[in-house]
């Protein structure tokens, strides 16, 4: 800066020894205004511009910053939107596993309730066969009893004389068998057998 100042001065020195114009201004004036002007210019660089340069770079580093954090904005919420589609995703593929399980759930509570209700029914329709068999049993044998003393107090008087206790029996069996023949829903009206013995008289 010094040597800027002192080219100055010699340069102005120079033009007022040859031909001094009226136009140029006087040496003193432009040593001054030589001098005014590096010490503006020593200023600027030493105060100015420092905190010129500081006032950018700050502003630099705001828009920066701010660049920066809407950027990472834009992440977040791009991923916030994909852990909602995710979710809303995996929430519809809950409602439809629910609505499916409730399906599944409601057709094997019908088959249990189909199979429950048939097994029912076979040992309702079991219990009222052996029923009706151990009705037709004892039915048989009320009736084996009262036909084998009717044919016995019948032959005895047809014949006149008690008949013994194998005769009676063999009577009485041939029948029960006679009747076992025609079934329960069969004609029982038939007249029982005829003793062999009874017809010689």
């Amino acid at each position: 800066m010094v040597t800027l100042i002192s080219t100055m001065v010699l340069i102005a020195q120079e033009a007022e020894e040859n031909d001094p114009s009226d136009l140029l201004p006087a040496i003193q004036e432009l040593v001054w205004g030589a001098i005014a002007f590096a010490v503006l210019f020593f200023f600027m660089l030493k105060f100015v511009m420092p905190r010129l340069n500081q006032t950018l770079e700050a502003r630099r580093e705001k828009i920066q910053g701010e660049m920066e954090r809407a950027e990472q904005a834009r992440r977040q919420a791009d991923q916030e939107l994909a852990e909602y589609r995710s979710q809303l995703a995996g929430a519809r593929d809950e409602g439809n596993r629910i609505i499916e399980e409730a399906r599944q759930t409601a057709e094997s509570m019908r088959r249990d309730m189909a199979a429950k209700a048939e097994q029912e029914n076979q040992a309702v329709l079991a219990r009222a066969q052996e029923e009706i068999r151990a009705e037709r049993d004892r039915v048989f044998q009320e009736l084996k009893g009262q036909v084998g003393e009717l044919s016995l107090a019948l032959a005895g008087r047809v014949v006149g004389e008690s008949l013994d206790r194998e005769r009676h029996s063999r009577i009485v069996d041939d029948y029960i068998e006679e009747l076992a023949t025609l079934g329960p829903s069969g004609d029982g009206g038939g007249a029982p057998p005829t003793d062999p013995g009874t017809q010689e008289g």
